[in-house]
């Protein structure tokens, strides 16, 4: 239960135990398989919808032999309104909802032994459609819905970016939100194995691990009884919301780790923090109280009459959980100024990164530096065929 974070990884992550090195590879993996399963072709007419059935996603999509079983398919919704006449525009422009995920359950009783532990798996992929990226535009904060408005140190409460909240929450005559969809699947797995121990395991990269970081909420504030837990998994996430949200989502017993590049643009928006202290742990009233008198006197160089501005705008946001942080900058097989911005953040480089981490005092050991060596090995061949085909 260490490795899920019980203990919010003490003493595992600097340097990086092996275990749950590989814990996180296979949280990684199941990503993937979200990634492989989603209809990228705009011109197929299942685009935007998953490319297996529940039987078959994990096997096809490269990810055999886990000892999961998928058992529900997730859609998200955007919330954005636009005018009939967008409507003339193709299908794939104005796509409203989306398959984003799945959950899956460990049937596999080997796995379980290993484990100490039934687990159970939610895989969110990242941005792929073109409502998805107008959500993530939409970066200002808005207020949490029956959230508590006394915890932590902002005025008025737990905060979140709209867009996530619009994707997690929204539905159509024909889609049910997300959000319904994921309760009423774990409040089933809860009522069908709560007798046993049991783990919520959510994963995922860039706008999934956003939407992972809402679910754990979600789930902690919605079942009390039996109350697994909950841990988050996150590769490359953007910020979610301000520092209440932190506090509160910390405050249910929601476990968070965080992978982050240190190159990655993605994890250092939207928004910017004022308070980058990471909170490790619960916090009581007395702290709280100390954390809202003395928010303004935490921002690094900032003028007190203009941090009371910042803090009065709704672009203030807060990192939550425990960080793992990586570095793509330790290898040299980034070379193209325009690509290093997507390779930074592609969930395969994250992959590869946590692989070959030792600790903050040796980023990178040397058979991931072969290993990157190899891809830039790769991408300059490919460059060279382009200008080839080109010239």
């Amino acid at each position: 239960m260490e490795y899920q974070g019980i203990k919010n990884w003490e003493g595992l992550l600097d340097p990086l135990d092996d275990n749950l090195r590989g814990e996180i590879i296979r949280y990684g993996k199941f990503v993937e398989a979200a990634y492989s399963s989603f209809e990228f072709d705009t011109s197929s007419p299942s685009y935007a919808t998953c490319r297996f059935s529940t039987h078959s996603l994990l096997k096809n999509s490269g990810v055999s032999n886990t000892g999961y079983r998928v058992t529900k398919n997730l859609t998200a919704t955007s919330g954005i309104k636009f005018p009939r006449w967008v409507e003339k525009a193709p299908s794939w422009v104005w796509n409203q909802s989306s398959w984003v995920g799945y959950v899956a359950i460990c049937d596999d009783k080997d796995e379980i032994a290993r484990l100490g532990r039934r687990d159970v798996v939610i895989a969110y992929r990242g941005t792929a459609t073109c409502m998805e990226w107008l959500e993530n535009l939409r970066a200002t904060l808005t207020h949490l819905p029956n959230a508590p408005s006394n915890v932590g140190p902002d005025i008025g409460g737990p905060m979140v970016e709209k867009g996530f909240l619009s994707l997690y929450t929204s539905e159509t005559a024909t889609c049910r939100s997300l959000r319904d969809e994921v309760k009423e699947e774990v409040g089933r797995i809860l009522q069908r194995y709560g007798d046993e121990p049991l783990s919520l395991t959510i994963t995922g990269h860039s706008l999934g691990a956003a939407l992972a970081t809402l679910t754990a909420y979600d789930i902690t504030t919605t079942f009390n009884s039996p109350a697994p837990l909950v841990t988050v998994i996150s590769f490359g996430t953007p910020r979610v919301g301000n520092r209440s949200f932190s506090c509160h989502v910390e405050r249910c017993g929601t476990k968070i780790l965080r992978i982050v590049n240190s190159h990655d643009l993605i994890t250092k928006v939207p928004g910017f923090v004022i308070d980058g202290h990471d909170h490790h742990g619960e916090l009581d009233s007395e702290e709280v109280g100390k954390r809202r008198k003395g928010a303004a006197g935490m921002a690094a160089g900032l003028p007190s009459w203009l941090q009371k501005r910042v803090e009065e705008t709704q672009w203030v946001y807060a990192d939550v959980g425990r960080e793992l942080r990586v570095s793509s900058g330790d290898s040299s097989y980034l070379t193209w100024p325009i690509t290093n911005v997507v390779t930074h953040h592609d969930l395969d480089t994250y992959l590869q990164l946590v692989s070959g981490y030792v600790s903050s005092k040796c980023p990178l050991r040397d058979t991931a530096k072969r290993v990157l060596s190899g891809r830039r090995a790769e991408k300059c061949q490919t460059q060279n065929k382009i200008r080839k085909l080109g010239g």
